[in-house]
């Protein structure tokens, strides 16, 4: 059987190739017989601004034209489309009677509107242009969704049926693990101010559905409690809202910002900070808690979304639009050895559970059901 899995544009966004890379390399492992074949859009170098002249003009013919057609025009069994946001790619195959599964990761501008007004400068026309792509789901004969929470949305927003969706978690990479003392103690020198401090991480961009004041928030009221408190920042750089309030409150020396660093760099980062903090409004799936618990890291993270599905009893999950409930849970876990260590091991158990060989054998049953196979 040949498979072809469609791709976004080559490092448009790292979570996807995440999923893209891994995906791949395990159907060929769970199906060794099939030909997992992929192709992807030619880049066009675009700036993170849709701009409707010069490079906007080829995005915008390479996303809803050349590239479509030329998946249209291929030949395979069965075609996988990993993103919502390219499933506009569905019309052309459901047209040619070709059968295509789409990927839903989540659904967030539909809550977040503002995400596409804050990356484009013609906002409504980037919102016609997605829901148009989102809309392609359904045209598709299957959609897998990474959580059911995503599920919940693809259902109640697209009015898909529940039988045309598959729940298949994402896994986690092996090199999200516990790593030694030593390997990381220069992490903990470097923005450690003294070794009773308690560092806090968070990852990820720093969009209003990744609620970072509330993280701020925390933050402040820890410190004036005199609690040996630091906030470790990997990710999108802080809005200037963010920026204000850390200024208005002196934080700038309580926050060290490690940037955007390398899958080694994070993995070190996990293994020192002593808590990951991530109150999110609103995830897909919420890569991030998994990747803190696989590396040994406890968790304090919503009960909203698909967060609580993720965690399960090994994280505290609180109110995420209530800082004095995350600031008693992190002093909790500060003085509280013995809850501590079972959130170590509850994580490290959890975290187990997800794999990519788990998610591309569900997803191979997904395709072999759609063939009858």
């Amino acid at each position: 059987m040949r498979v072809m899995i469609v791709r976004r544009v080559p490092g448009s966004t790292f979570s996807l190739e995440v999923y893209a890379d891994n995906l791949i390399a395990e159907l060929r492992k769970v199906r060794p017989n099939w030909e997992i074949a992929e192709i992807a859009p030619i880049p066009w170098n675009s700036p993170d601004k849709l701009y409707l002249s010069g490079l906007g003009i080829k995005k915008y013919y390479e996303t809803f034209w050349r590239h479509p057609l030329a998946v249209s025009r291929l030949e395979a069994d069965i075609f996988h489309v990993i993103d919502q946001s390219d499933a506009h790619i569905a019309y052309g195959l459901h047209r040619a009677n070709k059968p295509v599964v789409v990927t839903c990761h989540d659904l967030v501008q539909f809550i977040y509107p503002e995400i596409l007004r804050d990356q484009s400068r013609l906002p409504a026309l980037s919102m016609a242009m997605w829901k148009y792509s989102v809309g392609g789901m359904e045209k598709a004969d299957h959609v897998i969704t990474v959580s059911r929470n995503t599920a919940k949305d693809v259902n109640r927003i697209l009015n898909i049926k529940p039988e045309q969706i598959t729940v298949a978690p994402n896994g986690i990479n092996p090199e999200f693990r516990v790593l030694p003392d030593a390997e990381v103690a220069k992490i903990r020198e470097q923005c450690q101010r003294s070794p009773d401090t308690f560092c806090l991480l968070n990852v990820g961009s720093t969009h209003q559905r990744k609620n970072i004041l509330t993280v701020l928030r925390v933050l402040k009221n820890l410190k004036e409690q005199g609690f040996p408190i630091c906030l470790w920042r990997t990710g999108g750089n802080f809005t200037q809202e963010q920026k204000a309030f850390i200024r208005e409150h002196h934080l700038e020396l309580d926050i060290c910002d490690f940037g955007n660093p390398d899958k080694a760099k994070l993995v070190q980062i996990y293994n020192a900070a002593d808590v990951l903090l991530a109150p999110s409004l609103y995830e897909g799936f919420g890569l991030t808690v998994l990747e803190a618990m696989a590396c040994g890291t406890p968790v304090i993270t919503s009960n909203v979304s698909s967060l609580p599905e993720v965690v399960g009893d090994a994280g505290i999950m609180i109110d995420p639009n209530c800082p004095q409930a995350i600031a008693d849970a992190v002093i909790e876990l500060y003085k509280n050895a013995t809850l501590y260590k079972s959130s170590i091991e509850k994580g490290l158990a959890r975290a187990k559970l997800f794999s990519w060989q788990n998610t591309a054998e569900q997803v191979a049953t997904v395709y072999e059901k759609i063939l009858h196979l």
